[in-house]
């Protein structure tokens, strides 16, 4: 039997705006062994909505994307747009 599961196995914490990077496992198991496995990133940056996100990553988001922070990226950002 296959069957196929998505797990996150990495969570990195990036710059000074404290972006998160999750990487997710794709897994595939024929029989409980696994027999493939493949990777998708993405980045959640201050002031994101986490909602649907798994809730290890909204408490890594409470706790580093702090209202400083939050303001010091919405500051950058704009600097960025400028340019």
């Amino acid at each position: 039997m296959l069957t196929e599961r998505t797990e996150i196995d990495k969570i990195e914490i990036v710059g000074p705006f404290k972006h998160l990077q999750c990487r997710h496992a794709i897994i595939i198991e024929r029989d409980g062994v696994e027999i493939s496995r493949s990777f998708h990133r993405h980045v959640v940056s201050p002031g994101d909505d986490v909602t649907e996100e798994p809730q290890e990553i909204q408490d890594l988001v409470a706790l580093l994307h702090t209202d400083e922070v939050k303001a010091a990226y919405e500051q950058h950002s704009a600097a960025q747009e400028t340019l």
